[in-house]
């Protein structure tokens, strides 16, 4: 892990708002997306300490199950930790919001 400690940035991604919150730790990152209102939503946990990350669904998410999961199994396999990512999402996020905030985050983990 490159350092430890608190990052927020909010993000506007077609006209959507999106507030990103990560917290950085020696073992892990909890990474919490919300739209509109600051609010837990549906959550991921991954660890990525063998050869493929183990992943399971703590809160299950209506939608957007997939980017929940490939960003946790991301952050994982990267920091060689714990990934745990929340997302609150007023409506589905679709393809490109998806690619846009993933980028996001993780250029975020990686600084």
């Amino acid at each position: 892990m490159s350092r430890q400690g608190y990052t927020k940035k909010i993000l506007d991604v077609g006209g959507r708002k999106f507030l990103v919150q990560l917290l950085s730790f020696d073992n892990g990152t909890f990474v919490s997306v919300s739209e509109s209102w600051q609010k837990i939503g549906s959550m991921v946990v991954s660890i990525g300490s063998g050869p493929a990350a183990t992943t399971v669904t703590v809160i299950p998410a209506k939608t957007d199950y997939l980017f929940l999961k490939l960003i946790a199994e991301k952050i994982s396999t990267s920091i060689k930790g714990i990934g745990v990512v929340s997302l609150y999402a007023d409506r589905e996020l679709g393809n490109e919001c998806s690619k846009i905030l993933m980028g996001e985050i993780m250029e975020m983990v990686r600084s």
